[in-house]
């Protein structure tokens, strides 16, 4: 037969893209953190101190001019020409209408058109008024401060009003591009960008190599399981480490172990029943061709043969029932169980077996106590009873007997059978359950034996939490011996509240 077409798993929905697109995107996160955190942080950082260090001059300048009663041009350019510029790119100081009565710039190039070169980005004054916002905001006796960062430079501004005696008398606006801190920031973006596109291949790489990694043990285990669904239940895969996958791989092998003592079972239950159906097949062609063939045989022995056709088909049917019936326990739940007397049970079999008993010249004795309820099916109860008690009177001598005892032993419910008969072997015992097995193959089939009603009750017995064991009799003979457990009213009842 054609091994089943595998469907080839597309790449985005294979386990090793998915993991690799993960660690990606883990690291994509990163990096994005890495190139936004650091610049925010430090732009933050830098704004905080170009506000106070602004704020700082403004007031030191605010303060030299707040002695003049009233501010004119003279007197402003006077007392700026006195102050360090520090550094700053521009400086104006107007009145309280906004005029400007000083002008850095013009004050350096000596010539107040030139002044339009120097002012900042946002709008130059007009008529000589300094209609910027901050300018507005400082003569409404507020503290002003606004700073950005743009085309590589720190671009900031501040204003302060003039006060005297309560009064705003004017006020100052001072501006500062920063180009060096502004490249400084530039380049910090641009090692930023730099490391993580190092990263970024690093991890592409590693990604690829630890999602290779990790989907090979997976694979390896999707290969295993391809061919032990093929039948070849004896491949194995070797663990490696003590993870989870390393967990699985033991698990895997357990259950091919499982799969293969199942399937050599299965293999040989399947032999075995063929052998023992081929046997009364065999036998039944053979009487009727020997009918069919011979003239004029006489109608004793065609009766003979016939009756021997008849023997060779019961067992046939005796067979096939097993078989069915080992069928249904394998396959089928335990039926609904219920409290049943064991002793009432066997009290049946015994009467049942009695005329069985009396033509193979065996007795049959028993010691049944009360009291000895399990819970379980009556006609399961009933049928492991009888193949015990019907092997023991099958493989016993003329004048034989056969023991059934039923008690109780501590929480356990046992059923005894011992019988006087021929016996089972030390090295045999291990097997007597086994299906098909048959101590004496010869005397088996003399007595209608199909070699699964032992298999049969071990069977049923595991059904309903039980065991069963057997061993010789120091006498000569062998006992059987089933467990189960005892019922417990009080036990049930508190299981049912719950």
């Amino acid at each position: 037969m054609a091994a089943p077409k595998r469907n080839k798993v597309p790449f985005f929905s294979s386990l090793q893209t998915k993991y690799a697109l993960s660690y990606l995107a883990i690291f994509a996160v990163v990096l994005l953190l890495l190139n936004t955190y650091p610049v925010l942080a430090s732009q933050d950082l830098l704004f905080a101190s170009k506000r106070d260090s602004l704020k700082s001059q403004t007031a030191v300048m605010s303060s030299a001019l707040m002695e003049l009663e009233t501010l004119t041009a003279d007197q402003v350019t006077r007392v700026m020409s006195m102050l360090d510029s520090m550094g700053l790119d521009r400086i104006l100081v107007t009145d309280p209408s906004g005029l400007v009565l000083y002008d850095s710039t013009q004050a350096e190039s000596g010539d107040g058109t030139d002044g339009e070169e120097s002012a900042p980005p946002e709008e130059e004054p007009q008529d000589q008024y300094a209609l910027y916002q901050e300018v507005v905001y400082a003569l409404e006796g507020n503290d002003v401060f606004f700073s950005r960062y743009a085309d590589s430079c720190f671009i900031s501004t501040a204003a302060s009003p003039i006060v005297y005696r309560g009064m705003v008398i004017g006020s100052i606006y001072i501006l500062e591009l920063d180009e060096a801190q502004g490249e400084l920031l530039l380049s910090l973006q641009q090692n930023l960008r730099y490391i993580s596109l190092v990263i970024a291949g690093v991890t592409l790489v590693m990604s690829a190599f630890f999602s290779k990694m990790l989907t090979a043990r997976i694979a390896a285990l999707l290969r295993a399981i391809r061919i032990v669904g093929e039948g070849e239940y004896g491949h194995r895969l070797q663990p490696v480490g003590r993870d989870e996958m390393a967990q699985l791989a033991e698990e895997f092998n357990h259950l091919t172990d499982r799969l293969q003592t199942t399937e050599e079972v299965r293999r040989r239950f399947v032999s075995d029943a063929s052998h023992e159906l081929k046997t009364p097949l065999a036998s039944i062609r053979l009487l009727a061709d020997s009918i069919l063939q011979t003239d004029k045989m006489d109608p004793e022995t065609v009766r003979d043969f016939v009756s021997d056709i008849g023997r060779e088909a019961d067992r046939l049917t005796r067979i096939t029932e097993h078989l069915l019936a080992l069928t249904r326990l394998d396959s089928l739940p335990a039926g609904r169980t219920e409290p049943v007397d064991l002793a009432r049970v066997t009290e049946r079999v015994l009467s049942m077996l009695a005329p069985v008993a009396d033509a193979a010249g065996v007795t049959l004795e028993s010691s049944c106590k009360s009291g000895c309820v399990v819970r379980a099916t009556e006609d399961e109860l009933y049928q492991v009873a009888y193949n015990l008690v019907e092997n023991a009177i099958k493989y016993n001598f003329a004048g034989g007997r056969v023991f059934l005892s039923v008690y109780r032993e501590k929480d356990q419910v046992l059923l005894e059978v011992e019988d006087t008969g021929i016996g089972i072997p030390e090295e045999d015992l291990p097997k007597v359950f086994n299906r098909f097995y048959r101590v004496d193959k010869a005397r088996s089939r003399e007595a209608g034996g199909t070699g699964l009603g032992l298999s049969i009750v071990r069977d049923t017995v595991r059904r309903h939490g039980g065991w069963v064991t057997a061993r010789p009799r120091a006498a000569g003979g062998s006992i059987f011996t089933v467990g189960f457990p005892q019922y417990q009213p009080a036990e049930e009842e508190g299981k049912e509240a719950i």
